[in-house]
């Protein structure tokens, strides 16, 4: 089972700030608004791709995907050539020679020493009648292979969902990050214009004043910074669906819904084996290694055939000259039936029997292996979904308690009762609160998909 690899970046969307400007002993109030969750498209907006769109591009159009899918033909061509080897085994020949000094005549079967033309040909014809039953043996494991690479194939496709699903909230996240810090941005080059005016006129301390220039300067690298991670996670997304980064277009945000399947780590390990097609598909590669090991057995059995075919020949020194003659004269015709004893062929057939039973017990353990990773990739799902939620509830209280620390801040630095020291840790604390809610939130949202997934209800 091709396991699955949950990204350590954990995905959010952050907040924005919204500042109201009032005048005197008030100050300036700012409000944390989150992003809505729903996207409206103005007239003047570009069509945004959804998740679903993005998902259904992937699976038409990936290049990995689709090099995969040709594995699926290949069983299928591979099955196919099994059961056309029931039939016969028809081969044509037709030759000619020139031939000089002494040599035999076709025609009358006698040396010459002149020159001659000769002609043969002859028509050949094979059945088999008894191998070992190889060839039925042959077509079931053929058959079960191509299950079992139709299901290996689906496993992939839901593999590359939960890529697709992966990469699109990290462009969200990136792009959003992007607003985020220049919304920061601006806050702190107000503060820093506010800073300049009292600094002409003495009514700052000039500590004060160039460190918020200091956090200014850091504002801006950080939307440089936060330029190039967008970038490149569009790039990766592009990449998925197989399109150039410029079509890859604006992308819809995703719901932050509160609602979710609570199930127990042992119900959500039976689902995933009952729902996913890795398992299933490693059951039917042990049914193929079976019926591998009959195939090597069959070796120990004699072979018997049955043969049939015609020949003619001419040559110019016959006693009738003419080619079509002398071809119509000549024909033979034979119909024979060979049996082919095995008696010794240096171990090779026991070897291939044991390589065979090899093959078999690797599945097997396939098989074990990919289950344990199951019930330890449910498990963690299930505890990182439990673990998300809770902590989300704690998050909402921490933010709500910085974000007030931080309005008191604010007041009373810009009445000059406190410094840019106090004014910027009460800041970032409120900053980092906001993004640690919604990176949790994010965090919870891709933990749901991935028990949708093992669960089988991943529906996208």
């Amino acid at each position: 089972m091709k396991r699955i690899y949950i990204y350590s970046t954990l995905c959010f969307l952050l907040a924005y700030a919204k500042v109201d400007a009032q005048q005197g002993e008030q100050g300036i109030e700012e409000k944390a608004v989150f992003s809505k969750e729903s996207t409206v498209n103005s007239e003047n907006q570009r069509p945004k791709r959804s998740l679903t769109e993005c998902i259904q591009l992937a699976v038409k159009a990936n290049p990995t995907l689709l090099q995969n899918e040709l594995n699926v033909k290949r069983a299928e061509v591979n099955l196919s050539q099994a059961k056309a080897n029931r039939l016969p085994n028809l081969n044509g020949q037709l030759g000619h020679s020139l031939t000089s000094g002494r040599s035999v005549d076709n025609s009358t079967n006698q040396y010459i020493t002149r020159n001659n033309s000769s002609g043969n040909f002859s028509l050949d014809a094979s059945v088999p009648v008894f191998n070992g039953f190889r060839i039925l043996n042959d077509i079931r494991m053929r058959a079960d292979a191509k299950t079992a690479g139709k299901l290996e194939f689906d496993s992939q496709v839901n593999a590359l969902k939960l890529d697709v699903i992966t990469a699109y909230i990290q462009v969200l996240t990136a792009q959003d990050v992007l607003k985020q810090s220049e919304l920061q941005t601006e806050v702190t080059r107000e503060q820093v214009r506010r800073a300049e005016a009292m600094q002409k006129e003495g009514a700052i301390n000039p500590g004060d004043y160039y460190d918020l220039k200091g956090q200014l300067a850091n504002d801006i690298n950080s939307i440089e910074n936060n330029k190039q991670i967008l970038n490149m996670n569009r790039v990766k997304m592009a990449g998925f669906l197989n399109i150039d980064e410029a079509q890859l277009g604006d992308l819809q945000a995703l719901e932050l819904t509160t609602d979710a399947q609570k199930l127990d780590a042992a119900t959500l390990y039976k689902l995933a084996t009952e729902n996913l097609p890795d398992i299933p598909s490693l059951d039917w590669k042990i049914k193929a290694a079976e019926k591998n090991i009959k195939i090597a057995q069959s070796s120990y059995w004699p072979s018997l055939s049955l043969n049939g075919g015609l020949n003619s020949n001419y040559s110019k020194n016959g006693m009738d000259g003419d080619y079509w003659y002398q071809m119509k004269n000549n024909v033979g015709k034979y119909v024979s039936l060979n049996l082919s004893i095995p008696v010794f062929n240096r171990f090779k057939v026991r070897n291939d029997v044991k390589l065979a039973k090899l093959d078999l017990e690797s599945t097997k353990f396939q098989r074990e292996i990919a289950l344990n990773n199951l019930r330890a990739e449910t498990s963690n799902a299930v505890f990182n979904l439990r673990n998300a939620s809770n902590m989300i509830v704690q998050l909402h209280e921490q933010n709500t308690n910085y974000a007030e620390s931080f309005r008191i801040a604010k007041v009373v630095f810009e009445l000059g009762n406190s410094n840019s020291v106090i004014f910027l840790t009460a800041k970032n604390k409120y900053d980092n609160s906001q993004i640690q809610l919604v990176v949790k939130q994010y965090e919870w949202l891709l933990q749901k998909y991935i028990n949708d997934y093992y669960a089988g209800s991943l529906n996208l």
